[in-house]
Protein backbone atom coordinates (compact mmCIF):
# COMPACT_ATOMS: atom_id res chain seq x y z
CA UNK A 1 0.00 0.00 0.00
CA UNK A 2 1.42 3.59 -0.94
CA UNK A 3 2.94 5.24 2.56
CA UNK A 4 -0.09 8.18 2.07
CA UNK A 5 -2.61 5.84 1.78
CA UNK A 6 -1.31 4.42 4.97
CA UNK A 7 -1.13 7.44 6.80
CA UNK A 8 -4.32 8.47 5.12
CA UNK A 9 -6.17 5.60 6.76
CA UNK A 10 -4.17 6.15 10.33
CA UNK A 11 -5.40 9.81 10.37
CA UNK A 12 -9.23 8.12 9.60
CA UNK A 13 -8.97 5.33 12.08
CA UNK A 14 -7.68 7.85 14.76
CA UNK A 15 -10.42 10.01 14.37
CA UNK A 16 -13.07 7.51 14.30
CA UNK A 17 -12.34 6.13 17.65
CA UNK A 18 -11.96 9.55 19.40
CA UNK A 19 -15.63 10.05 18.13
CA UNK A 20 -16.67 7.32 19.14
CA UNK A 21 -14.93 8.04 22.50
CA UNK A 22 -16.13 11.76 22.99
CA UNK A 23 -20.00 9.95 23.45
CA UNK A 24 -20.81 13.93 23.53
CA UNK A 25 -19.92 14.39 20.05
CA UNK A 26 -21.29 11.26 18.89
CA UNK A 27 -24.71 12.25 20.15
CA UNK A 28 -24.46 15.61 18.27
CA UNK A 29 -23.38 13.81 15.25
CA UNK A 30 -25.82 11.33 15.21
CA UNK A 31 -29.07 11.13 17.63
CA UNK A 32 -28.89 15.28 17.95
CA UNK A 33 -29.99 16.14 14.12
CA UNK A 34 -32.88 13.24 14.31
CA UNK A 35 -34.54 14.99 17.40
CA UNK A 36 -34.02 18.35 15.81
CA UNK A 37 -35.65 17.44 12.64
CA UNK A 38 -38.57 16.13 14.75
CA UNK A 39 -38.82 18.74 16.83
CA UNK A 40 -38.54 21.36 14.14
CA UNK A 41 -40.82 19.65 11.42
CA UNK A 42 -43.40 19.43 14.07
CA UNK A 43 -42.78 23.28 15.89
CA UNK A 44 -42.29 24.49 12.31
CA UNK A 45 -45.85 24.79 11.27
CA UNK A 46 -47.28 27.66 8.55
CA UNK A 47 -50.73 26.02 8.61
CA UNK A 48 -53.19 28.60 10.41
CA UNK A 49 -55.95 26.64 11.87
CA UNK A 50 -57.89 27.27 15.20
CA UNK A 51 -57.88 31.37 15.20
CA UNK A 52 -59.55 32.60 18.18
CA UNK A 53 -62.01 35.02 17.20
CA UNK A 54 -64.96 36.93 18.85
CA UNK A 55 -67.86 38.13 17.34
CA UNK A 56 -70.08 41.17 17.98
CA UNK A 57 -73.55 40.49 17.41
CA UNK A 58 -75.74 43.99 17.33
CA UNK A 59 -78.45 43.03 14.89
CA UNK A 60 -79.36 39.96 16.74
CA UNK A 61 -81.13 38.75 13.81
CA UNK A 62 -81.28 35.49 12.12
CA UNK A 63 -79.48 36.13 9.17
CA UNK A 64 -76.82 37.71 11.71
CA UNK A 65 -76.83 34.39 13.70
CA UNK A 66 -76.70 32.30 10.52
CA UNK A 67 -73.34 34.04 9.17
CA UNK A 68 -71.57 33.66 12.13
CA UNK A 69 -71.75 30.10 12.54
CA UNK A 70 -71.16 29.43 8.51
CA UNK A 71 -68.31 31.78 9.22
CA UNK A 72 -67.18 29.49 12.48
CA UNK A 73 -67.95 26.14 10.83
CA UNK A 74 -64.52 25.90 9.52
CA UNK A 75 -61.25 24.85 11.26
CA UNK A 76 -59.57 28.63 10.58
CA UNK A 77 -61.86 30.58 12.81
CA UNK A 78 -62.75 29.07 16.38
CA UNK A 79 -65.45 31.40 18.53
CA UNK A 80 -63.72 32.27 21.58
CA UNK A 81 -66.41 34.40 23.02
CA UNK A 82 -68.82 37.37 22.62
CA UNK A 83 -68.11 40.53 22.93
CA UNK A 84 -70.78 43.67 23.83
CA UNK A 85 -69.37 45.85 21.18
CA UNK A 86 -66.64 46.97 18.90
CA UNK A 87 -64.62 48.27 22.32
CA UNK A 88 -64.64 45.33 23.78
CA UNK A 89 -63.31 43.65 21.23
CA UNK A 90 -60.41 45.52 20.68
CA UNK A 91 -59.53 45.27 24.20
CA UNK A 92 -59.60 40.91 23.62
CA UNK A 93 -57.33 41.79 20.92
CA UNK A 94 -55.10 44.19 23.15
CA UNK A 95 -54.89 41.34 25.36
CA UNK A 96 -54.28 38.66 23.26
CA UNK A 97 -57.33 36.29 23.70
CA UNK A 98 -58.51 36.40 20.25
CA UNK A 99 -56.73 37.50 17.01
CA UNK A 100 -60.04 38.14 15.13
CA UNK A 101 -63.30 40.15 15.65
CA UNK A 102 -66.80 39.81 13.91
CA UNK A 103 -68.96 42.82 14.03
CA UNK A 104 -72.34 42.46 12.70
CA UNK A 105 -73.97 45.95 12.37
CA UNK A 106 -77.59 46.41 13.95
CA UNK A 107 -78.90 46.59 10.33
CA UNK A 108 -77.57 43.80 8.74
CA UNK A 109 -80.93 41.52 8.09
CA UNK A 110 -82.64 44.39 7.64
CA UNK A 111 -80.44 45.46 4.39
CA UNK A 112 -80.25 41.84 3.34
CA UNK A 113 -84.00 41.72 2.98
CA UNK A 114 -84.05 44.91 1.15
CA UNK A 115 -81.70 43.88 -1.66
CA UNK A 116 -78.83 45.71 0.02
CA UNK A 117 -75.00 45.03 0.78
CA UNK A 118 -74.76 44.24 4.38
CA UNK A 119 -71.34 45.08 5.85
CA UNK A 120 -69.77 43.04 8.35
CA UNK A 121 -66.37 44.49 9.95
CA UNK A 122 -63.42 42.33 10.48
CA UNK A 123 -60.78 43.13 12.91
CA UNK A 124 -57.43 41.35 12.65
CA UNK A 125 -54.43 41.50 14.53
CA UNK A 126 -51.76 42.29 12.38
CA UNK A 127 -49.41 41.78 14.94
CA UNK A 128 -48.91 38.14 13.34
CA UNK A 129 -48.80 38.74 9.59
CA UNK A 130 -49.62 34.99 8.95
CA UNK A 131 -52.05 34.50 10.93
CA UNK A 132 -53.93 37.47 10.29
CA UNK A 133 -53.71 37.15 6.33
CA UNK A 134 -55.23 34.08 6.42
CA UNK A 135 -57.78 35.10 8.94
CA UNK A 136 -58.84 37.90 6.77
CA UNK A 137 -58.80 35.52 3.69
CA UNK A 138 -61.01 33.43 5.43
CA UNK A 139 -63.64 35.87 6.06
CA UNK A 140 -63.32 37.56 2.36
CA UNK A 141 -63.61 34.32 0.70
CA UNK A 142 -66.75 33.50 2.78
CA UNK A 143 -68.38 36.97 2.63
CA UNK A 144 -67.87 36.60 -1.50
CA UNK A 145 -69.34 32.74 -1.30
CA UNK A 146 -72.79 34.18 0.82
CA UNK A 147 -73.25 36.97 -1.86
CA UNK A 148 -73.49 35.01 -4.61
CA UNK A 149 -76.19 32.82 -2.62
CA UNK A 150 -78.12 35.95 -2.45
CA UNK A 151 -78.12 37.27 -5.57
CA UNK A 152 -78.86 33.20 -6.73
CA UNK A 153 -81.86 33.24 -4.52
CA UNK A 154 -83.11 36.67 -5.30
CA UNK A 155 -82.85 35.85 -8.99
CA UNK A 156 -84.63 32.85 -8.88
CA UNK A 157 -87.50 34.41 -6.38
CA UNK A 158 -87.67 36.92 -9.45
CA UNK A 159 -88.00 33.80 -12.11
CA UNK A 160 -84.19 34.84 -13.28
CA UNK A 161 -81.09 32.94 -13.45
CA UNK A 162 -78.04 34.59 -12.75
CA UNK A 163 -75.61 34.51 -15.59
CA UNK A 164 -72.45 32.62 -15.79
CA UNK A 165 -69.22 34.47 -15.48
CA UNK A 166 -67.12 35.24 -18.56
CA UNK A 167 -64.09 33.52 -16.58
CA UNK A 168 -64.26 30.95 -14.25
CA UNK A 169 -60.80 30.41 -12.33
CA UNK A 170 -59.81 26.49 -11.95
CA UNK A 171 -56.83 25.88 -9.63
CA UNK A 172 -54.85 22.97 -9.83
CA UNK A 173 -51.77 22.68 -6.65
CA UNK A 174 -48.78 20.76 -7.81
CA UNK A 175 -46.05 19.29 -5.85
CA UNK A 176 -47.83 19.99 -2.69
CA UNK A 177 -51.05 19.07 -3.03
CA UNK A 178 -52.32 19.45 0.45
CA UNK A 179 -49.78 22.58 0.75
CA UNK A 180 -48.23 21.26 3.51
CA UNK A 181 -45.99 23.34 5.62
CA UNK A 182 -43.62 19.83 6.62
CA UNK A 183 -43.25 18.95 2.76
CA UNK A 184 -41.77 22.71 1.84
CA UNK A 185 -39.55 22.69 5.73
CA UNK A 186 -38.62 19.59 5.97
CA UNK A 187 -35.99 19.61 3.22
CA UNK A 188 -34.62 23.12 4.29
CA UNK A 189 -34.04 21.52 8.27
CA UNK A 190 -32.38 18.55 6.72
CA UNK A 191 -29.83 21.25 5.26
CA UNK A 192 -29.87 23.69 8.42
CA UNK A 193 -29.00 20.71 10.54
CA UNK A 194 -26.63 19.33 8.36
CA UNK A 195 -24.73 22.46 8.51
CA UNK A 196 -24.74 23.11 12.17
CA UNK A 197 -23.34 19.33 12.63
CA UNK A 198 -20.44 19.56 10.14
CA UNK A 199 -19.62 23.29 10.41
CA UNK A 200 -19.47 23.72 14.15
CA UNK A 201 -18.44 20.30 15.01
CA UNK A 202 -15.42 20.38 12.67
CA UNK A 203 -14.37 23.80 13.70
CA UNK A 204 -14.86 22.62 17.89
CA UNK A 205 -12.81 19.76 17.02
CA UNK A 206 -9.81 20.96 15.62
CA UNK A 207 -9.96 24.09 18.18
CA UNK A 208 -9.67 21.77 21.22
CA UNK A 209 -6.95 19.38 19.31
CA UNK A 210 -5.03 22.71 19.17
CA UNK A 211 -5.86 23.45 23.06
CA UNK A 212 -4.99 19.82 24.17
CA UNK A 213 -1.38 20.00 21.88
CA UNK A 214 -2.76 16.77 20.13
CA UNK A 215 -2.35 18.62 16.81
CA UNK A 216 0.95 19.87 17.75
CA UNK A 217 2.25 15.99 18.39
CA UNK A 218 0.87 15.61 15.27
CA UNK A 219 2.77 18.01 13.52
CA UNK A 220 5.98 16.20 14.63
CA UNK A 221 5.24 13.18 12.95
CA UNK A 222 5.98 12.47 9.46
CA UNK A 223 2.21 13.44 8.23
CA UNK A 224 1.70 15.41 5.35
CA UNK A 225 -0.28 18.06 6.29
CA UNK A 226 -2.74 17.64 3.27
CA UNK A 227 -2.92 13.93 4.26
CA UNK A 228 -4.50 15.40 7.55
CA UNK A 229 -6.52 17.45 6.78
CA UNK A 230 -8.28 15.14 4.28
CA UNK A 231 -8.47 12.41 7.15
CA UNK A 232 -9.86 14.53 9.72
CA UNK A 233 -12.37 15.49 7.06
CA UNK A 234 -13.62 12.21 6.07
CA UNK A 235 -15.31 10.62 8.93
CA UNK A 236 -17.23 13.76 9.04
CA UNK A 237 -18.05 13.59 5.08
CA UNK A 238 -19.57 9.98 5.78
CA UNK A 239 -21.78 11.00 9.24
CA UNK A 240 -22.67 13.94 6.85
CA UNK A 241 -23.93 11.25 3.99
CA UNK A 242 -25.68 8.80 7.10
CA UNK A 243 -27.32 11.61 8.88
CA UNK A 244 -28.87 12.74 5.32
CA UNK A 245 -30.11 9.60 4.44
CA UNK A 246 -32.30 8.82 8.28
CA UNK A 247 -33.25 12.33 7.55
CA UNK A 248 -34.72 11.21 4.59
CA UNK A 249 -36.20 7.88 5.89
CA UNK A 250 -37.74 10.57 8.54
CA UNK A 251 -38.98 12.91 6.33
CA UNK A 252 -40.61 10.10 4.02
CA UNK A 253 -42.30 8.24 6.99
CA UNK A 254 -43.12 11.02 9.12
CA UNK A 255 -43.80 14.25 7.69
CA UNK A 256 -44.48 12.77 4.15
CA UNK A 257 -41.98 13.98 2.32
CA UNK A 258 -42.23 12.66 -1.47
CA UNK A 259 -39.09 11.34 -3.11
CA UNK A 260 -39.84 12.15 -6.94
CA UNK A 261 -35.97 12.80 -8.00
CA UNK A 262 -33.24 10.59 -8.60
CA UNK A 263 -31.74 9.83 -4.45
CA UNK A 264 -28.34 9.27 -6.61
CA UNK A 265 -28.64 13.29 -7.30
CA UNK A 266 -29.29 13.77 -3.70
CA UNK A 267 -26.16 11.85 -2.91
CA UNK A 268 -23.71 13.58 -4.68
CA UNK A 269 -25.61 17.09 -4.29
CA UNK A 270 -24.56 16.29 -0.48
CA UNK A 271 -21.53 15.31 -0.89
CA UNK A 272 -20.59 18.77 -2.39
CA UNK A 273 -22.25 20.45 0.33
CA UNK A 274 -21.15 18.42 3.47
CA UNK A 275 -17.56 19.63 1.47
CA UNK A 276 -18.56 22.95 1.21
CA UNK A 277 -19.80 22.85 5.43
CA UNK A 278 -16.59 21.35 6.22
CA UNK A 279 -14.24 23.71 4.56
CA UNK A 280 -15.99 26.24 6.55
CA UNK A 281 -15.60 24.67 9.49
CA UNK A 282 -11.64 24.12 9.05
CA UNK A 283 -11.66 27.82 7.64
CA UNK A 284 -12.82 29.20 11.20
CA UNK A 285 -10.72 26.52 13.07
CA UNK A 286 -7.87 27.80 11.33
CA UNK A 287 -8.58 31.40 12.55
CA UNK A 288 -9.60 30.21 15.89
CA UNK A 289 -7.53 29.93 18.74
CA UNK A 290 -9.68 28.44 21.49
CA UNK A 291 -12.96 26.45 21.22
CA UNK A 292 -15.10 29.36 22.55
CA UNK A 293 -13.98 31.38 19.26
CA UNK A 294 -13.55 28.87 17.02
CA UNK A 295 -18.08 28.52 18.47
CA UNK A 296 -18.35 31.75 18.42
CA UNK A 297 -17.32 31.93 14.69
CA UNK A 298 -19.32 28.74 13.53
CA UNK A 299 -22.69 30.53 15.12
CA UNK A 300 -21.52 34.28 13.48
CA UNK A 301 -21.67 32.50 9.79
CA UNK A 302 -24.35 30.07 11.00
CA UNK A 303 -27.01 32.41 11.82
CA UNK A 304 -27.15 34.51 8.58
CA UNK A 305 -26.35 31.32 6.39
CA UNK A 306 -29.97 29.99 7.74
CA UNK A 307 -31.76 33.29 7.29
CA UNK A 308 -30.52 34.27 3.83
CA UNK A 309 -30.95 30.54 2.22
CA UNK A 310 -34.64 30.53 1.66
CA UNK A 311 -35.26 27.71 4.53
CA UNK A 312 -38.16 29.47 5.87
CA UNK A 313 -38.61 32.73 4.31
CA UNK A 314 -38.78 32.64 -0.25
CA UNK A 315 -35.87 35.16 -1.40
CA UNK A 316 -37.91 36.75 -3.48
CA UNK A 317 -39.17 38.46 -0.59
CA UNK A 318 -36.39 39.62 0.43
CA UNK A 319 -35.01 43.52 -0.52
CA UNK A 320 -32.85 42.87 -3.90
CA UNK A 321 -29.20 43.86 -2.42
CA UNK A 322 -30.01 40.96 0.00
CA UNK A 323 -30.42 39.06 -2.35
CA UNK A 324 -27.27 39.43 -4.20
CA UNK A 325 -25.79 37.79 -1.18
CA UNK A 326 -27.46 34.62 -0.93
CA UNK A 327 -25.26 34.05 -4.05
CA UNK A 328 -22.46 33.55 -1.52
CA UNK A 329 -24.42 31.20 0.78
CA UNK A 330 -24.30 27.26 -0.72
CA UNK A 331 -26.93 26.76 1.62
CA UNK A 332 -29.27 28.08 -0.60
CA UNK A 333 -27.97 26.39 -3.48
CA UNK A 334 -28.69 23.04 -1.38
CA UNK A 335 -32.07 23.88 -0.30
CA UNK A 336 -33.17 24.57 -3.71
CA UNK A 337 -31.63 21.04 -4.93
CA UNK A 338 -33.49 19.30 -2.22
CA UNK A 339 -36.78 20.75 -3.20
CA UNK A 340 -36.33 20.81 -6.99
CA UNK A 341 -35.45 16.86 -6.74
CA UNK A 342 -37.52 15.37 -4.01
CA UNK A 343 -40.59 17.92 -4.44
CA UNK A 344 -40.50 18.24 -8.45
CA UNK A 345 -38.58 15.47 -9.32
CA UNK A 346 -36.20 17.78 -11.08
CA UNK A 347 -32.84 16.17 -12.66
CA UNK A 348 -29.48 17.61 -13.13
CA UNK A 349 -30.55 19.68 -16.28
CA UNK A 350 -32.95 21.60 -14.47
CA UNK A 351 -30.63 22.14 -11.36
CA UNK A 352 -27.29 22.42 -12.84
CA UNK A 353 -26.43 26.28 -12.23
CA UNK A 354 -27.21 25.51 -8.57
CA UNK A 355 -24.71 22.22 -8.74
CA UNK A 356 -22.15 24.11 -10.73
CA UNK A 357 -22.13 26.96 -8.20
CA UNK A 358 -22.15 24.63 -5.01
CA UNK A 359 -19.11 23.06 -6.08
CA UNK A 360 -17.27 26.28 -7.06
CA UNK A 361 -18.42 27.18 -3.26
CA UNK A 362 -16.64 24.10 -2.40
CA UNK A 363 -13.91 24.12 -3.95
CA UNK A 364 -12.55 27.69 -3.59
CA UNK A 365 -13.63 27.92 0.24
CA UNK A 366 -11.85 24.03 0.72
CA UNK A 367 -8.46 25.36 -1.15
CA UNK A 368 -8.44 28.51 1.23
CA UNK A 369 -9.00 26.66 4.41
CA UNK A 370 -5.88 24.16 3.00
CA UNK A 371 -3.78 27.29 2.49
CA UNK A 372 -4.54 28.16 6.05
CA UNK A 373 -4.11 24.73 7.29
CA UNK A 374 -0.98 23.96 5.76
CA UNK A 375 0.11 27.31 7.40
CA UNK A 376 -0.82 26.56 10.91
CA UNK A 377 0.24 22.63 10.77
CA UNK A 378 3.25 23.33 8.59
Amino acid sequence: MHPLLVQYRAVVVKEVRQTMRDKRVLALLTAAPLVQLFVLGFAVNFDVRHVPTAVVDRDRSEESRAHAQSLLAGDTLDLKMEARDERAAEQLLEQGDASVALVFPPDFQKNLLRGESARVQALVDGSDPVRSATAADAVARHAAARAVEHLSAQAQARGEALPRPAVELAPRVLYNPTLSTAVYVVPGIMAMLLLIVTTVTMAMGLARERESGTLEQLQVTPLRPGVLMVGKVTPFILVGLADVGLALAVGTWVFGVPLRGSLWLVAGVTLLYVMSTLGVGLLIATLSRTQQQAFVGGFLFLLPAVLLSGVLTPLRGMPGWLVWLTWLNPVRYYVEVLRGVLLKGAGLGDLWLQVLLLATFGATVLAVAARRFHKTAG
